[in-house]
């Protein structure tokens, strides 16, 4: 197999350097090249591949390929390509540099050898990452844009303190963490944690991909909590505070989705859902787990891009997000209904897609542990309830009230977003037919069969009384005409006592505030005289210590019984020069002074 040994993130980057330089219409060579020959590298490095590089007298690997870093270098190359040609319509350079840097820098974190390599790419990702959402230019995606790169600001800071630490230790080598490495393992967990968006910590990925720009969404919902996953599993496998973490994730984006209005925010929920799955497959730990995680992500990346596409294309023909004002488009937008829908069975784990062939896995890996199999089994129905069922047919068919929409009334959609869903919806097939097209990548030897009778039988069974229950209670979905906000747990842990204590602060600072005011007019009004008459520091003390004085500086004329100067600046200031004489000569002296010392 022809072998193309150099970092795959490099021809992103190249790509990135061709955009910037190319002129408009030669652009798509950079954007689509770069992903390309990623793709090639991810496939053909050899595993056991190592690039050091000697910095500070440290040795940094900024490549090491095993099964595990290559299965999600292949799929990231995958998914960059995509998103690079769902987005060829987009005239704006910058969200285009932005998307392969964020996708670079997720493969640098991937094929990392050492945590100091794996912290720089980590913080690229947020920078470059930010500027899909801003690109979007509206005042929600500003302050969203925001609130992202604080989090990730915090959660940055939090894995360098962890890395701090293991680097006094004397090893920067990433291996896996247990409980006796102490602050450093908490630390690394909790920054990484961040980036997973475990439930309470998700509420800056629901608050910023829905604001993101309509083609930047989709870079955004395939890498950050992936890169999280893969270090995860790297570093936590057999944690077993992750099981109960990923199953709460999963439970919790389920409900929080069937609740919600906006299409992409839904569609956000249903990130931290599935990647419960994963967290808690890396706290599972068994090799039959870990495997079941990484090929969730594997094929939650694919059709999750699927979703954000279709629900992006609606976007861009409408203008509208919300499912309230949605409905009818499906006679206008046909092929987005259909292409939707084949992600929204991946995603819910029909047989013969992508998401029943990696979902099972885990939720098999579960068995030994009776309330973790039924819960993450039952999980689905949510899952199918609110992507498959609720969402399009509140996008697509919608209520009786439901407006239509005519070809006439769309912004007509272009012909790459057609073929990027095309793509993604190939695979999401072609790798629930042929699941050992996956497997065969995954990092440990596996023996499963996904297409044993009882697990058909079982899921159709499930998923078939979740739709003929849907089906009974069609009238209750569509949501209210002014649909009301739902709080997230976010809202009640961070910013509901978060704006409290912000009041209150308010408060507190306008307390001192008025204080220090009312002192610096207190003490400008005690020196204002001098101020004006430079000579009443002298004068002043003198009439105090003899009356007479005070008389005769009056006689004269140089003070008045207030104390105010009669002051002839004309007369007694100090002439211009004098003061610029001084003012050099003190320069000069403290100029020498520094010299010899």
């Amino acid at each position: 197999m022809f072998e193309l040994n150099l970092h795959p993130s490099l021809f992103l980057l190249v790509g990135a350097l061709l955009i910037l330089i190319l002129p408009v219409n030669l652009r798509f060579i950079g954007l689509i090249g770069g992903p390309l020959l990623s793709i090639v590298a991810s496939l053909s490095i050899p595993t056991d591949t190592v690039f050091n590089y000697h910095f500070l007298g440290l040795e940094l690997q900024v490549l090491k390929v095993d099964a595990l870093s290559k299965v999600f270098g292949v799929i990231f190359s995958i998914i960059a390509f995509i998103a690079a040609v769902y987005a060829l319509h987009v005239r704006n350079k910058g969200e285009h540099i932005a998307g392969l840097l964020y996708a670079a820098s997720s493969l640098g974190v991937v094929f990392a050898g050492d945590w100091l390599t794996l912290f720089f790419c980590w913080e690229v990702m947020a920078a470059a990452s930010v500027f899909l959402i801003w690109y979007r230019k509206t005042r929600k995606a500003l302050g969203a844009g925001f609130r992202y790169v604080l989090v990730h600001f915090i959660g940055g800071n939090i894995l360098l303190a962890g890395v701090l630490l293991l680097a006094l230790q004397g090893d920067i080598t990433i291996t896996p963490l247990s409980e006796v490495d102490g602050w450093a393992f908490w630390l690394i967990l909790l920054g990484v944690g961040i980036n997973a968006a475990i439930v309470p910590l998700h509420f800056w990925l629901t608050d910023a991909y829905p604001e993101g720009t309509i083609t930047g969404s989709v870079f955004l919902c395939a890498f950050t909590t992936k890169v999280a996953v893969y270090v995860l599993t790297r570093v936590f496998p057999g944690t077993e505070l992750l099981i109960w973490l990923g199953v709460a994730m999963v439970l919790y984006g389920i409900v929080y989705a069937i609740l919600e209005n906006d299409a992409r925010r839904l569609l956000a929920y249903h990130i931290v859902s599935q990647v419960g799955y994963m967290v808690a497959a890396v706290g599972i730990g068994t090799e039959l787990a870990l495997n079941g995680g990484v090929a969730h992500a594997y094929s939650h990346i694919l059709y999750k891009a699927l979703l954000f596409m279709g629900a992006g294309a609606v976007i861009y023909a409408t203008g509208k997000s919300k499912l309230t004002e949605l409905g009818g488009l499906t006679k206008a937008i046909p092929l987005v209904a259909i292409l939707y829908m084949i992600g929204g069975v991946s995603i819910s784990g029909f047989p013969l897609f992508n998401g029943f062939i990696s979902k099972s896995i885990i939720v098999y890996s579960a068995s030994d542990m009776q309330l973790v199999w039924i819960l993450l089994h039952l999980a689905s129905v949510g899952t199918f309830l609110s992507t498959t069922l609720k969402l399009p047919y509140a996008m697509f068919i919608g209520g009786k009230n439901a407006r239509v929409y005519k070809k006439s009334d769309l912004k007509k959609i272009p012909i790459n977003m057609y073929v990027a869903m095309f793509i993604g919806a190939f695979l999401c097939i072609l790798y629930g037919i042929y699941p050992n097209l996956l497997y065969n990548m995954l990092p440990y030897p596996l023996e499963y069969e996904p297409y044993e009778p009882l697990k058909v039988i079982a899921t159709i069974q499930l998923l078939t009384a979740t739709a003929i229950a849907f089906w009974i209670y069609i009238s209750k979905v569509g949501g209210e005409p002014k649909p009301k906000i739902t709080l997230d747990i976010a809202d009640w842990l961070f910013r509901k006592p978060g704006a409290i204590c912000f009041n209150y602060l308010l408060s507190f600072i306008a307390g001192i505030k008025g204080v220090v005011d009312r002192g610096i007019d207190a003490f400008l009004k005690a020196i204002k005289p001098y101020l004006f008459n430079p000579c009443l520091i002298v004068i002043v003390p003198l009439c105090k210590v003899s009356s007479s004085y005070a008389s005769y500086f009056e006689q004269k004329g140089w003070i008045t019984k207030e104390i105010y100067c009669k002051f002839d600046e004309d007369r007694y200031r100090t002439s211009i020069g004098a003061s610029i004489l001084i003012a050099t000569t003190i320069l000069m002296f403290t100029a020498v002074a520094i010299l010899i010392i």
